[in-house]
């Protein structure tokens, strides 16, 4: 059985396993992300360190927020971290010794829900993590949809408003500025202060005021039926279905997989979502639309995804 080690870099925290072939973590450590890019490459080193104490693996992978390059070795841009051209994959193979191949996030993520979650069977598919910011990446013919720089995936910066909020990436009207965790609350708020008489059960899940409402108490709400919780869905439903009908149109997958902290709502967010998707299908009578459904793995699929591509880069297979 061959073990390899994966690694989900957070913005909060670090996240590391050792991964078996069939996706199972045989153990995992944790710690919080520092904030310095030197920091963060001694917390990786260290991870690996404690993992590799009782089980014997041959390779690590690194999943990070990130723009990679094509030899799956340097960081072009990490923004939440400081990253800019780092040889991320270099410095942790030398102070490892041990191979290393380095992944957009959402990149190992969809790879791992490929391989052993709710894409399997499915050789065209795209993940779309909804959490905090919208990330994604896609399997196309059974390998990971790159580019040809490594960039492929940013569907959280794909613009569905034309003029529209401005984003964190320079630009404006981008998905993730209108389907996020971030993008929920506020949607919750704006339905409390335009229907007062209807807020009161949203109000007293926050502190009594809608600047007070957050995410977990838009999604708790909702599940009791509650009317604006359940619009404030449909509003991120709608955008995000009209971003997949899109996303169909470029590269037809088979099936869309949601994931990401939102996307724990599951039906809540999924529903909503796959009938903006159907109304905005292009030739959608000629066209078998793509199934929707929901992640599997959690917060696990970074580091397993990682990791499996790493075991397949060292054994020589053809994964991705």
């Amino acid at each position: 059985m061959t073990l390899t080690i994966g690694v989900d870099i957070g913005g909060t925290k670090i996240a590391a396993g050792v991964v078996d072939e069939g996706g199972g973590v045989r153990a995992s450590v944790r710690c919080p992300t520092p904030d310095s890019v030197p920091a963060v490459e001694t917390a990786i080193i260290e991870l690996v360190a404690q993992l590799r104490e009782g089980h014997d693996v041959v390779a690590v992978g690194i999943g990070a927020a990130a723009l990679v390059d094509r030899s799956r070795s340097r960081v072009s841009m990490a923004a939440n971290i400081g990253w800019q051209d780092e040889p991320l994959g270099e410095r942790i193979a030398s102070r490892t010794g041990l191979p290393v191949v380095v992944e957009n996030d959402a990149n190992a993520a969809a790879w791992a829900e490929h391989r052993f979650g709710a894409g399997r069977g499915w050789d065209h598919l795209t993940l779309v993590v909804v959490g905090t910011g919208v990330g994604g990446g896609s399997v196309v013919e059974g390998s990971l949809l790159r580019g040809a720089h490594g960039a492929a995936g940013e569907i959280g910066h794909v613009q569905v408003v034309p003029d529209g909020r401005a984003c964190g990436c320079g630009l404006a009207g981008c998905l993730e500025q209108y389907a996020s965790g971030p993008a929920l609350v506020r949607a919750a708020r704006r339905q409390v202060e335009t229907h007062p008489d209807l807020a009161a059960a949203l109000l007293q899940a926050g502190d009594g005021t809608a600047s007070g409402i957050q995410g977990s108490h838009v999604a708790a709400a909702a599940r009791e039926g509650d009317p604006l919780a359940t619009a404030a869905f449909e509003e991120v439903g709608d955008h995000l279905g009209r971003a997949l009908a899109l996303l169909s149109a470029v590269i037809d997958p088979g099936c869309f997989i949601l994931g990401g902290g939102v996307a724990e709502a599951g039906d809540l967010l999924v529903e909503p979502t796959r009938r903006a998707y159907l109304r905005s299908l292009v030739a959608r009578r000629h066209r078998v639309p793509a199934q929707i459904r929901s992640a599997e793995l959690g917060n696990a699929a970074g580091l397993i995804g990682a990791a499996d591509l790493a075991r397949a880069t060292f054994t020589g297979e053809d994964s991705s």
